[in-house]
């Protein structure tokens, strides 16, 4: 199947990574639930720099350049593709750990409110109240293809692993359907936004 093209070196993304970034950008819909960081496609490049120069082992300078340029790249997605129904479910605490600090949040908050503002992109905040949730599992991501071929992904430490078998893609849906009935409406995540950015 063309989902399953092989996929060359690309700098700057993980091994693991490259052939769901290939499958990205065929996606007509993409669902992204993450605990741990803002998803790569929302993140500003001074939250890239900050994650980047902190992991162990330490990279190199030229490394950390690449990896920032393709994760930058990668976000042109959201504009280039319009028709693509864009997801994000993100943890509150998140954005509240402020990393890179007050200046680098606020830049964060704002990039993240503007690709809210596109109309293919939905942002969710799950909030810190929420003592339980569908995802306590773990990040999560799930694509559909124009082929109407669904692909899951899930990531680990220096791993990621595709999902193609169907029932574990059933599994997947119906927790990430369930993660947007418990997360914060998209207008309530950018009133919440709004407010954590005028606090910092």
């Amino acid at each position: 199947k063309g989902a399953y093209k092989h996929v060359g070196r690309e700098k700057g993304l993980a091994s693991w990574f490259r052939q769901w970034a290939e499958l990205e950008e065929q996606a007509i819909s993409l669902y992204t639930f993450e605990s741990r960081l803002v998803p790569g496609l929302l993140q500003t490049e001074a939250y890239a720099r900050r994650l980047f120069s902190e992991r162990l082992p330490l990279l190199t300078d030229s490394q950390i350049e690449a990896m920032i340029t393709a994760r930058l790249e990668r976000q042109s997605l959201l504009t280039g593709r319009p028709k693509t129904a864009f997801s994000f479910i993100v943890e509150e605490h998140i954005v509240k750990r402020r990393t890179g600090g007050p200046d680098v949040t606020r830049e964060l908050i704002d990039r993240i409110l503007r690709a809210s503002e596109l109309r293919n992109v939905e942002v969710q905040l799950m909030p810190l109240d929420r003592d339980v949730h569908a995802g306590l599992n773990g990040p999560v991501q799930l694509l559909e293809t124009a082929e109407n071929e669904w692909f899951g992904y899930c990531e680990g430490q220096e791993s990621g692993q595709l999902v193609t078998n169907p029932k574990t893609i059933s599994v997947l849906h119906m927790r990430y359907a369930k993660l947007r009935s418990q997360a914060l409406t998209p207008d309530d995540t950018r009133s919440l936004l709004e407010r954590m950015r005028g606090a910092l």
